[in-house]
């Protein structure tokens, strides 16, 4: 390919001193790259002299054709350097099911109403898939990330709630001091798990205002592989469940849940952007990287 780049400008310039100049290299590689061209092809594709230099039948083709591939070339790349000044093309994003109707879509949703012709796919996964064999562009991902070779950045984070619905509590006469105090009081109540918690679960609360931390365990007896679920079991009192504030905060307002520790924190979760591009992400990406962090900043 190089040497057919400089074939098409040693015919466009006029000669080699000049095809020389506007490529910025030395005469004699010029002439060493057209003569390995030649001899690579088994023909000349142009007569020189001293005085002038004329394209042979078999050169004039040649030229037509490596024109064409210039400027195919020439079209990529303006192609890539206007994909960085006017957002343009496809982008794919994986996320946890529970981040992509608060989170996900809206932010998405933000991006192409301003900048129409990026066309999103979204892409619901609670696994951590890998980016690179799946072909995904940005992965948003929740907790501590391990090291990788991704390039990773914080979005935000939320803390975590642990909740039950009204009746629930009034049933049982649950509150954050007997939960704290009494293991037996804990052991009584119903837990409604993800599956990928497990069965004994161990939550550290610290206080909000004296910084006291205290330890519950709760031994879980219903089971979901999605959040929305959890929230639904929880919701018609089937027992307690630890959710995302961001997705806690509706249901209280609805009166549909209530947070037993309302005096207690637990410890925040960090939210993270990934992706495969180093240090040079396509702008496609810095984008969504973008109006997903505002997104997160809006709801917690």
């Amino acid at each position: 390919m190089r040497h057919m780049v400089v074939f098409s400008r040693v015919v466009e310039a006029g000669s080699i001193s000049a095809a020389a100049e506007d490529l910025d290299i030395s005469k004699s590689v010029v002439s060493q790259q057209l003569k390995s061209l030649e001899a690579e092809l088994g023909v000349v594709l142009l007569k020189r002299t001293t005085r002038q230099q004329i394209l042979t039948p078999v050169g004039k083709a040649f030229y037509l054709q490596c024109q064409k591939i210039n400027q195919l070339t020439q079209k990529a790349w303006d192609d890539a350097r206007d994909s960085q000044i006017e957002p343009t093309g496809s982008i794919s994003v994986n996320a946890p099911h529970a981040l992509i109707e608060p989170v996900i879509s809206p932010a998405v949703g933000a991006m192409v109403n301003r900048y129409n012709k990026i066309v999103p796919t979204i892409l619901a996964n609670d696994q951590r898939v890998d980016l690179i064999e799946k072909g995904v562009d940005l992965a948003i991902r929740v907790g501590e990330m391990p090291s990788s070779e991704y390039r990773q950045r914080l979005v935000g984070q939320f803390r975590e709630v642990l909740c039950a619905s009204p009746d629930y509590i009034r049933e049982k006469n649950l509150s954050a001091v007997a939960l704290l105090k009494d293991p037996e009081v804990a052991e009584s109540c119903d837990y409604v798990a993800n599956t990928w918690q497990g069965k004994n679960i161990n939550h550290e609360l610290s206080h909000k205002n004296t910084g006291k931390k205290g330890t519950v365990t709760f031994h879980a007896n219903r089971f979901n592989d999605s959040l929305s679920s959890v929230i639904a079991m929880v919701k018609a009192g089937a027992g307690i469940a630890l959710i995302p504030d961001f997705l806690f905060y509706p249901c209280q307002q609805k009166h549909e849940l209530e947070n037993i520790f309302s005096d207690y924190l637990l410890p925040s979760v960090p939210v993270y952007s990934v992706h495969a591009f180093g240090s040079n992400p396509p702008l496609n990406v810095k984008l969504a990287i973008d109006f997903i962090k505002s997104q997160m900043s809006a709801i917690t």
